[in-house]
């Protein structure tokens, strides 16, 4: 099986596997992680500061 065949292959099925779920909100999804990042950047400040 040859690189071009293969690739092709990947393209096809990923081609068939479109659907997106409804069920995740892109908005929701993107608050969440800027949360969780703000979180561990406060968690990790609060553990290097300077005394």
């Amino acid at each position: 099986m040859s690189l071009p065949t293969s690739a092709t292959g990947l393209v096809t099925l990923a081609a068939e596997h479109t659907e997106h779920n409804p069920s995740l909100n892109p908005y929701l999804t993107g608050i969440g992680a800027l949360v969780a990042l703000v979180a561990l950047l406060w968690i990790t400040t609060r553990f290097n500061r300077d005394r």
